[in-house]
């Protein structure tokens, strides 16, 4: 199973489509490492550097419709490889949901009010976050300000998740 929690990225902004987790460009690569120097290359956000702003993150935090556009495994690949395992946002693109949890990811849905809470009291600050997969909840902290908030992890997510992937599951099984 892949280690959730660290340091958080908060993305303010919906509709982060899969060609800006990763672009297309480089989807020729011959392995999911060679992915990794070009993760969110194309995310144009105010005062965003992805040379500098993804460096030792392990959680991001978005807004709505997260993964939109193609459906391809690279976008979770490059997460994958650069150690983020854990995406939270409103919703995702339900083909960038499955290969999350495809690639023992987690895809955390919270209610746009719980994500409101956290960018108005976290973003800006350096926050961490744990993730309890028992109890389904995920703690953001920073400095003495803590909040803790449940989100939704099916059955058979949490197996995916417990396996390290789909193939792992499927091996273990079958």
């Amino acid at each position: 199973m892949k280690t959730f929690g660290g340091a958080v990225l908060f993305l303010d902004r919906s509709d982060i489509n899969t060609d800006e987790i990763i672009p297309a460009k480089y989807l020729t690569e011959h392995s999911k490492e060679a992915l990794k120097p070009y993760l969110l290359e194309d995310l144009k956000l105010p005062g965003f550097d992805p040379s500098q702003d993804t460096a030792g993150i392990e959680a991001i935090v978005s807004r709505s419709n997260f993964g939109c556009g193609s459906s391809r495994e690279h976008a979770p690949w490059a997460l994958e490889v650069a150690g983020i395992h854990i995406v939270i946002a409103e919703s995702f693109a339900r083909i960038f949901r499955q290969n999350m949890y495809n690639c023992g990811m987690i895809a955390a849905e919270l209610p746009a009010a719980r994500l409101e809470t956290l960018f108005r009291e976290f973003a800006g600050t350096k926050t961490t976050l744990s993730v309890n997969i028992e109890s389904s909840t995920v703690s953001f902290k920073a400095g003495d300000k803590v909040q803790t908030f449940p989100f939704m992890l099916k059955d058979f997510e949490r197996a995916l998740v417990e396996a390290g992937g789909w193939v792992e599951y499927a091996a273990a099984r079958y």
